[in-house]
């Protein structure tokens, strides 16, 4: 009895979305992240409250720990992918799902609907605390703006989840995988900021800086919102691409 492709998209989807939800890494590094960046929301608040906080705004304080929290993002697109190398597990699951490219495909989309709405309460925590906090000394900021940001911010946050994921799949060992995009991002980044600055700004963690920039009239954002949108997903697809072609090419 054949079936058809929607009815085995969803039954791959559901199976993928089963495997991620059921696996308690997956829970730990959500929590941790979420805790990691009440605390650093915490910490930037109370150098506010001290400081010139009538200069600042809400969106700028409650999202300066954006640059820290990506490393739970990183690490939870990592083990959504590497997990199931772990004691041969993927064999099973190539074994019950043939359809490689489907299987990789779903599992993505399976951890961006758990990445989407976990990026955006995580971003607006921090934004809440420090409104909370703040409301009587910062700048404020008008609501729809303050949603643009947020979606900016969780947007990006799950496209770093989504690439983390393609690069653990090609790589297919979570410390080697973490050891290259934690090097890259919170070593190599940082490093060559000062070096080819126009060319830096179409590399991912920088375009995607401006996909949650808070607008300021001191500051000339270099990239709008959209423009670091699709440098991103363009990022995002070039290494899921790249992570397909060698999952349906190479043994499990």
């Amino acid at each position: 009895m054949s079936v058809s492709p929607s009815r085995k998209i969803t039954q791959i989807l559901g199976a993928e979305l089963d495997k991620l939800v059921t696996l308690p890494w997956i829970w730990l590094t959500l929590m941790g992240t979420f805790i990691l960046n009440l605390a650093l929301t915490a910490a930037f608040t109370s150098v506010g409250l001290q400081g010139a906080a009538g200069t600042q705004s809400i969106l700028n304080i409650g999202l300066a720990s954006m640059g820290h929290i990506q490393a739970g993002f990183i690490i939870l697109g990592i083990i959504a992918t590497c997990s199931e190398y772990t004691g041969g597990q993927i064999r099973t699951t190539l074994t019950t799902i043939p359809w490689r490219g489907f299987q990789l495909s779903m599992k993505h989309l399976a951890l961006a609907i758990i990445s989407i709405p976990a990026a955006f309460i995580i971003a607006a925590s921090g934004v809440l605390y420090t409104f909370i906090m703040m409301r009587d000394t910062a700048v404020m900021i008008e609501i729809d703006t303050m949603i643009i940001t947020l979606i900016g911010a969780a947007g990006y946050l799950t496209l770093t989840t989504l690439l983390s994921a393609a690069i653990g799949a090609l790589l297919r060992r979570t410390t080697p995988a973490l050891v290259v995009l934690l090097g890259y991002y919170f070593i190599v980044s940082p490093l060559s900021r000062d070096f080819q600055p126009s060319i830096r700004n179409y590399f991912p963690d920088t375009a995607g800086y401006y996909m949650y920039m808070p607008p300021s009239s001191d500051v000339i954002n270099v990239l709008t919102p959209m423009q670091g949108t699709g440098i991103s997903m363009v990022w995002t697809l070039i290494f899921f691409t790249a992570a397909i072609v060698f999952y349906r090419k190479r043994d499990a």
